[in-house]
This record gives C-alpha cells, structure tokens and sequence, in this order.
C-alpha cells in the first residue's frame, strides 16, 4: 500500500483532498499551470513525470479542493547522481505550485513532508533543488533544506540583429523565421545524442547521464553541437542557454565561444547564457574571461546518501528547465 493514496486534510474554510500524482490525473498538473502562470506548460508533462527508467516515477501529490480542481502541487523528478564508483537514486524538485486564491494555508509544507516520506519508501537517497523566491524561504525555515551555494550566470553579449525578437510580433515572419532557425540547426545538430557529465572527471558528484536518462530528457527541445573537438549541449529560448560543454580546455574554450556567437548572429539572438556551480573546471573558464552573478540557490534534503553535499556540482543541463 502506498502511503496517502488519498487523504482528506481540513483548512479553516474547507475540506481538501490529495492525491498521489499518477498517469491518470498528470493533465491536473496543466489545469494548475495555467491558473498559475497564465499559460500552460512549455514541456509535455506526461513525458516529463515519466521517470520510470530509474524505476520510480510519479513521485509527488496534488491538493483539490471541494470542487475536484487541483490547488496545489509538490513532487520531485527521481534521477541518478554518481560519486566515485557508486551511483544513487535520486530526485530532483521541480513544479512546485499553489494556485494565487488558496496561498499562506500551509499546502506547500504538507504536500511536501508526504513527497519526502514516498521518497523515503522508494528508496531515494537525496533530493535537490533550485527554489524561486517564491519557495526558498519556506524550503529553509520550515522543511530544513541545506543550501550549499549558489549557482553562477555568465551572461555573454551578442551583437546581432534581433531577428528572433521581432519574429514573435508578426506571425507571418515567426513562420518564415521557425523554417529558418530549422534548418540551421539541422545543419549542424549531432543526431547521436550522448553527453558525459564532465563534473565527474573532476572528483565530484553530479547527475549520471546515461543513455536512458538523455532519451527521457528529450521531454525538452535541446541540441548538441560540435565545434571543433568539443561538444556543447544549447537549448534555444529568448537566448542560446548552454547546458554544458564536453571536451572543453583553456586552449580551445574561446573558439568554442567564438562558435556559439557565430550561431548566434546566425539566428538572430543577442545573448548566450551559462549557469554553473563554483568550483568545476567550467566554472574556472568562463570566469578568466567573462563575470559571473549568483542564479540558482542550490539545496538539499538528505536521507542517508551519505554524499558530502558540497562536493555536488551542476550545470544547467541538470535543471528540470532545460
């Protein structure tokens, strides 16, 4: 028996149930996104909470209210994390949700001791997490997340024609631009899609990043390149986000940067961006040439891993956003 396959908690105003996230009722995830951020979701949720390659998945609860509509969401996305020769299951937060009209009755706090308590019975060591300013204060104060350090943003400008900002103001143009950006990147995407975590070169602990964990994160649209002998993993937004970079050295870390740029003025984006942990090799490249400000604040939940958190290091790529 599962624990709380369902459970009906009271708030001073009324009665709420929860449920464990399963397949059946993931598209509640979209109904609550939409309420939240006025959109729905920019990745395929069924994909996304689909974890089941590390043998676990839908690991998470949703509040309803009396009505039967989700109010809230809290649940972790299960993954491995290597260090040294051992590798652990573990789990990533992600997707953290109240809707505005049922905020401060303390859902976040409840659905995530029962989130940690599943995690515990399906034998997932350690969690991790990068909290907005929405959910940092409460993860520290009152579920005792540790935070180990901030992640750093290089933010690299491009001087190129906005070319991709303009083509969202007219649909015509976005149509003709989409076709463009296409084959571009066709032209230089590598289709055998493999990427080694490089932190883990490095004596520390990182996400393992086997061939099935690269196919599941394809819920996401992402690209490799080659430039040169290295090999960088982008996704493309409002600018080209660096994932991670394989193969990189202080001798050849220019031109690849040359090459992301070149890429750049290609498609008409004026900003590359790369969000890393202090400390790795990576780190040490983009900071000789390029400034840094603190992004991601990095938390854990701890449940016997026995990993010294602070030897845990991410890139981007490793972000449920990406």
């Amino acid at each position: 028996m599962l624990p709380y396959p369902e459970t009906i908690i009271k708030t001073e105003t009324e009665d709420l149930r929860i449920e464990r996230l399963q397949k059946s009722n993931v598209d509640d995830l979209v109904q609550l996104h939409t309420a939240v951020y006025h959109a729905p979701p920019k990745y395929d949720y069924h994909q996304k909470y689909n974890t089941a390659y590390t043998g676990a998945a839908y690991i998470g609860y949703i509040a309803y209210n009396k009505y039967g509509e989700p109010i809230a969401y809290y649940g972790v996305l299960p993954c491995f994390v290597r260090y040294g020769q051992e590798i652990f299951l573990a789990a990533q937060s992600a997707d953290t949700m109240t809707h505005p009209q049922q905020r401060f009755k303390g859902l976040f706090v409840t659905l995530s001791q029962m989130t940690f308590d599943l995690c515990r019975q399906e034998n997932i060591k350690l969690l991790f997490g990068f909290p907005n300013h929405n959910s940092f204060h409460g993860a520290i104060t009152k579920l005792g997340w540790t935070m180990t350090e901030s992640m750093c943003c290089f933010t690299i400008p491009v001087p190129a024609l906005p070319i991709a900002k303009l083509s969202k103001r007219w649909k015509l143009f976005s149509n003709i631009y989409q076709r463009y950006r296409k084959i571009v990147l066709q032209q230089i995407h590598d289709p055998n899609f493999t990427f080694s975590n490089p932190v883990l070169t490095e004596d520390f602990a990182g996400v393992e990043r086997s061939e099935t964990f690269l196919n599941y994160k394809r819920y996401s649209q992402t690209y490799v390149l080659g430039i040169g002998s290295a090999k960088v993993w982008i996704s493309i937004k409002e600018c080209i986000l660096i994932g991670d970079i394989e193969g990189v050295s202080e001798a050849n870390f220019m031109k690849v940067i040359s090459g992301l740029k070149q890429l750049a003025r290609r498609l008409g984006i004026r900003q590359l961006q790369f969000h890393t942990s202090p400390g790795t090799q990576l780190y040490s490249l983009f900071a000789a040439t390029f400034t840094s400000k603190a992004s991601y604040p990095v938390l854990f939940q701890d449940f016997g891993s026995g990993i010294p958190l602070e030897k845990i290091k991410f890139t981007f790529a490793d972000l449920d956003i990406f």
